[in-house]
């Protein structure tokens, strides 16, 4: 972790980030050992996305860690919901992308988040299937961590200024359908160099290293995004929601390098 070598904003936040690495290394060995495994429970919520008992164990991992550690901070998860009420929250995913997960693929992550007043100060995005981690604290840059890297390296976005020469990642056509936005999305695909739908985190992890220029979903809960916002921000993007607003309380997201936001946001406004 480069916090002998990035810049330090205060002490608090260097030991809420070493904290959060640590915890996410316990969480890594949770979920890995349920990867591939042959008795692995998956069942339906009431929202008809899968939960897994993974999903599960590593949230109650997580909740029991923070009750030990940090007992007076409050917590919202995707699988138990609120505890607490304090101004200080982590914000937990404990498996972002359970449909991968549970069909195999490795593209899915854990994402522990730290909010003060609301605004997200810290993120963690820990992939271990893909031997992967991605992690930042305001004010001081955001990183990545993975295999034959001796120490983490700084990530940057992208300079991309122009829509021809830009590569976007959207996630699924259906959701743009719901809202009425799917004729603009296409309009927008007709101007571009190119995209993709890496999907859940990753489109976002991509953004931050420079190797997309935009990202954008049209429905999220703040889970999917918390800890993904402060690896945006201090990697020189930028986040909103589809409407322009700053932030990650939208229900939905456009990441982008910057550069391209004004160009993306009448598209995605419908």
């Amino acid at each position: 972790m480069p916090c002998s070598t990035a810049p330090t904003m205060n002490h608090t936040l260097d030991q809420d980030l070493e904290f959060a690495l640590g915890l996410a290394d316990k969480v890594d060995a949770l979920t890995l050992s349920r990867y591939h495994s042959n008795n692995l429970r998956v069942e339906t919520k009431p929202d008809m996305t899968p939960v897994s008992d993974a999903d599960r164990g590593a949230e109650e991992l997580i909740l029991a860690e923070l009750a030990a550690h940090r007992p007076s901070d409050s917590v919202l998860g995707e699988e138990f919901g609120v505890h607490g009420t304090g101004a200080r929250r982590w914000v937990i995913d404990p498996i972002d992308g359970t449909k991968n997960f549970v069909r195999k693929v490795p593209v899915w992550a854990t994402l522990i988040s730290l909010t003060i007043d609301d605004e997200p100060v810290l993120g963690v995005v820990s992939a271990p299937a893909l031997g992967r981690r991605w992690f930042a604290a305001t004010g001081q840059g955001a990183w990545a961590t993975e295999p034959g890297l001796a120490e983490p390296r700084r990530l940057a976005v992208s300079q991309v200024s122009a829509l021809a020469d830009a590569s976007l990642s959207y996630a699924s056509l259906g959701g743009w359908k719901q809202l009425g936005r799917r004729g603009k999305l296409l309009e927008l695909f007709d101007t571009v160099w190119r995209t993709r739908a890496y999907g859940d985190f990753f489109s976002y992890m991509l953004l931050a290293e420079g190797a997309l220029d935009a990202a954008f979903e049209p429905e999220l809960e703040l889970y999917d995004m918390a800890a993904l916002v402060p690896v945006v921000r201090e990697a020189g993007g930028r986040f909103t929601s589809i409407d322009g607003v700053e932030g990650c309380s939208g229900g939905n997201a456009l990441a982008s390098n910057g550069l391209l936001h004004p160009a993306i946001l009448p598209y995605l406004r419908g």
